[in-house]
């Protein structure tokens, strides 16, 4: 199974410590430039204004100059390297975060949302690139910055630079107690983002269904409430703000009058000079910006937090479907199949396959029949290593499917499922789906036309180029069934699932279907299907009931047995009899 994931945001700065080192060199040279400035002032007041050195004053302006020029450089050096980077290592996680959730098996999408996982994806990934980015280079410069005023003003005056190391405690101490208010507000509003993203995204895609049902009004009803919560809640985040951020606001008002009270005192007493003290007040205006930043990182510091602990979250799932450090590579697949024994039960309780057994020989054509429910899908999703069985053994070609590549095992199986999933893009590109650069426009053109559906496609202006909505919209039922059946085709697969895969087709395409799958040489099938017709000429079929299986044999032999299949038969043909 594996050991458990963390985010790793340090390996990411470690892989880029160049560009931050040069960033942060230009930061503490720039800071440092900043600070030249009040000393420049302090002689421009006691050398030039007090003792009159007038001769002195082009070299402090040109000094001016110089920090000014210096600064632009280093300022735009470290934006640059900072902005770039950031975006560089939050590009990376977003693709190592998609990564990690593809990696995942099928039933960590049981149990959560799209919505949730696209606030993972989106919005969560945002708020770390902030915070290794904007939000993270001021905090490394607020506290530079901080460190380098403290210590010119305590080489200046310790007496005067101890007050606004006061007002700094003060302003840390309430910044860091929003933070920790901050923290789980923060979880909850992304939280509530997450179902809100679900809501509509469950909403927009089943637009048609809610107009079918006239459910808007209820639908707009369950996003307001939806929306409302999570307008409460960054309510509750604002008011956390301005409860504490007037505070900090308070002390950096007060803290340059404080100063220049005090410092106009030391120079009446003539403990400090006037040029000494404008460049003092300068120092104390400098650490004030710092302090009223500290409520606005904290925020974008609990947010960043907050999302990394998300992310953690799926870092730590663990794909319970994983390959053999060995994996088993066959030379080639035949596409023999065998079910032994096996046996499937979901979360410990449910029982959905019980000791079923069948054997395809490669070539061979098996049909699987069976109430809704009875465990016809979740066979393919065996055979597929979607799930492992929790009982008996799954073999292709007599090797167990555990030991073999899941790339070789899941190519080796065209599946078409009854949840007809089609991307917005090109008719062609469906149809290639993962084989774009191996499979040529004649070779799209043959799996459409022998899956029934050139007869449309070819109508439409732009053809094979025709670029189709959101999982097919704009096609019929059955337009997207032989679209799903020609992607399954066109990959040459040795084994070949059709799951229900006719159900929309009326009796005339069916059969051209039927007749194209009996030409079929060479490749294994199994059809899953709810009609007789689909899986009569089967060279054996099988009918589950509650998971097991309870008749197999020919369309002949099922219907002489009189059983389930019998029924069935009689139900979908009216009660006539046939030759056997």
């Amino acid at each position: 199974m594996g050991t458990s994931q963390k985010l790793n945001v340090q390996k990411y700065i470690r892989q880029h410590w160049l560009a931050y080192t040069v960033g942060l060199t230009a930061m503490l040279l720039s800071v440092s430039l900043d600070m030249l400035s009040p000393l420049i002032t302090q002689h421009i007041i006691d050398d030039v204004v007090i003792a009159r050195q007038i001769e002195l004053l082009w070299k402090f302006l040109l000094g001016y100059l110089a920090v000014g020029v210096g600064r632009c450089i280093f300022q735009y050096t470290k934006e640059y390297l900072f902005d770039t980077t950031a975006a560089t290592i939050g590009s990376q996680l977003r693709i190592d975060l998609f990564r990690k959730i593809q990696s995942l098996s099928a039933n960590f999408f049981d149990k959560i949302n799209s919505g949730e996982l696209m606030s993972r994806v989106k919005d969560d990934i945002d708020r770390i690139w902030d915070g290794l980015g904007f939000i993270g280079m001021l905090i490394i410069e607020v506290a530079v910055h901080t460190l380098i005023v403290l210590y010119c003003m305590y080489s200046m005056c310790w007496k005067l630079a101890v007050i606004p190391t006061i007002g700094m405690v003060i302003a840390g101490c309430v910044a860091v107690f929003m933070e920790r208010k901050l923290g789980g507000i923060y979880e909850d509003i992304s939280q509530e983002n997450s179902v809100l993203n679900n809501t509509a995204q469950e909403n927009l895609s089943g637009v048609r269904t809610v107009k079918a049902f006239a459910r808007e009004a209820f639908e707009i009803k369950k996003f307001f409430g939806h929306n409302s919560r999570y307008y409460d809640l960054n309510v509750k985040q604002s008011r956390v703000f301005v409860t504490y951020y007037p505070f900090i606001l308070a002390v950096t008002h007060l803290l340059p009058v404080l100063v220049l009270l005090s410092g106009g005192l030391m120079v009446i007493r003539r403990e400090l000079t006037l040029g000494e003290l404008s460049a003092f007040v300068q120092y104390s205006m400098n650490i004030v910006w710092p302090m009223e930043m500290l409520g606005w990182l904290t925020n974008g510091l609990s947010s960043a937090r907050a999302s990394a602990r998300r992310i953690n979250a799926i870092y730590a799932e663990m794909p319970q479907i994983t390959e053999s450090a060995h994996p088993v590579i066959l030379p080639e697949v035949k596409g023999t199949i065998e079910f032994d024994n096996v046996s499937f039960v979901k979360d410990e309780s449910h029982a959905i396959l019980r000791d079923v057994s069948f054997t395809v020989p490669a070539g061979r054509t098996i049909g699987i029949m069976g109430a809704t429910g009875a465990g016809k899908t979740t066979v393919i999703n065996m055979l597929k290593r979607m799930y492992d069985a929790t009982g008996g053994t799954i073999r292709l070609d007599g090797t167990d499917i555990r030991l073999l590549s899941l790339e070789q095992l899941r190519t080796s199986i065209a599946c078409v499922m009854q949840d007809v999933f089609l991307f917005s893009d090109t008719i062609s590109d469906n149809v290639k789906l993962g084989r774009k650069n191996r499979l040529d426009m004649p070779a799209v053109k043959d799996a459409v036309h022998r899956a029934q559906a050139g007869g449309f496609v070819e109508k439409m202006d732009e053809q094979y180029e025709t670029v189709i909505g959101e999982r097919g919209v704009g096609l019929s039922g059955g337009q997207k069934q032989r679209l799903t059946i020609a992607r399954a085709l066109s990959r040459g697969a040795p084994v070949l699932v059709l799951d229900d895969s006719t159900s929309a087709l009326d009796t005339e395409t069916e059969q051209e279907i039927q007749k194209m799958l009996s030409r079929l040489t060479g490749t294994t099938k199994i059809i899953i299907a709810h009609r007789i017709s689909a899986v009569r000429n089967a060279d054996e079929i099988i009918v589950l009931d509650k998971g097991a299986v309870a008749e197999r044999g020919t369309h002949g032999q099922l219907l002489a047995r009189k059983g389930l299949y019998y029924e069935t038969y009689k139900t979908q043909y009216g009660g006539t009899t046939e030759n056997n």
